[in-house]
C-alpha cells in the first residue's frame, strides 16, 4: 500500500498520543499534553508538533472508540456550569475552556470568566454563601496587551469551578492564553443552555 505523501506520520502519533492523555489522564493543557507526547513519540524536532484542532479531532475519535459515556457526561458538565452561571448571574459570567469546547475529560475543571466592576464583590458573594475558596492569578494577551485576572476557585460536586475575575472593559478584548495563540472562545448561560438542548 502506498503512503499519502501529504501525511505527517509523526506529528499524527503526537497528536494521538496527547488525545490520549487528555482523555484518560486528565491533562486539560494542550502545550503540556503536546511535551509528554513528544517525548513518548520520541520527537525532537518542534516543527512535528501538531496543532490544537488536530488534538481535538484525535481526541474526537479515541472518545468514539474508547469513551461512550463521554456525551453524557459533558452534558453533566455544562449542566453544573450552567447551574453556577445562574449563581453569579449579577457578575456576567461566560463559560469558556474545555467544558465550552466539548473536549472536557473526566478530571476537568469549568472555567468561567466574569466581568464585573468590583472583585471583592464575587468573594463577598462566596463568604454569604459559606463557600470556601482559594486564589489564584490568570495571565491573558490581547494584542500587545498582557493582563493579569485573580482567579477565584471552589469545588462543587467533585469538580473544580474558577472564576477568572475581570473588569467591563475586558469583555470587547479577544483575550488569549498565549501571545501567539488563538482567542478564547466564550458563551453566555443562554448559548450553554442551547448546547445542552442540543446534546
Amino acid at each position: 500500500m502506498r503512503r499519502d505523501p501529504g501525511r505527517n506520520l509523526l506529528r499524527e502519533n503526537i497528536a494521538n498520543i496527547a488525545a490520549r492523555l487528555m482523555a484518560e489522564d486528565g491533562i486539560e493543557d494542550y502545550a503540556q499534553a503536546k511535551r509528554k507526547a513528544a517525548r513518548q513519540a520520541g520527537a525532537v524536532d518542534a516543527r512535528q508538533m501538531p496543532t490544537n484542532d488536530e488534538i481535538d479531532l484525535a481526541l474526537a475519535r479515541y472518545r468514539e472508540v474508547f469513551q461512550h459515556d463521554h456525551s453524557a457526561q459533558l452534558r453533566e458538565l455544562r449542566q453544573l456550569a450552567l447551574d453556577v452561571m445562574h449563581e453569579f448571574a449579577a457578575f456576567n459570567p461566560y463559560l469558556t475552556g474545555s467544558v465550552l469546547r466539548g473536549s472536557a475529560g473526566r478530571y476537568a475543571d469549568i472555567q468561567l470568566q466574569l466581568f464585573c466592576e468590583n472583585p471583592k464583590s464575587v468573594e463577598h458573594h462566596l463568604l454569604g454563601r459559606n463557600v470556601r475558596y482559594r486564589s489564584a492569578e490568570n495571565r491573558f494577551y490581547a494584542g500587545d496587551l498582557e493582563l493579569t485576572a485573580p482567579v477565584l476557585i471552589f469545588e462543587r460536586d467533585g469538580y473544580d469551578i474558577y472564576l477568572t475575575l475581570l473588569s467591563p472593559r475586558d469583555q470587547r478584548l479577544a483575550l488569549k492564553t498565549s501571545p501567539a495563540g488563538k482567542p478564547l472562545e466564550r458563551a453566555k448561560a443562554d448559548a450553554v443552555a442551547q448546547l445542552i438542548a442540543q446534546s
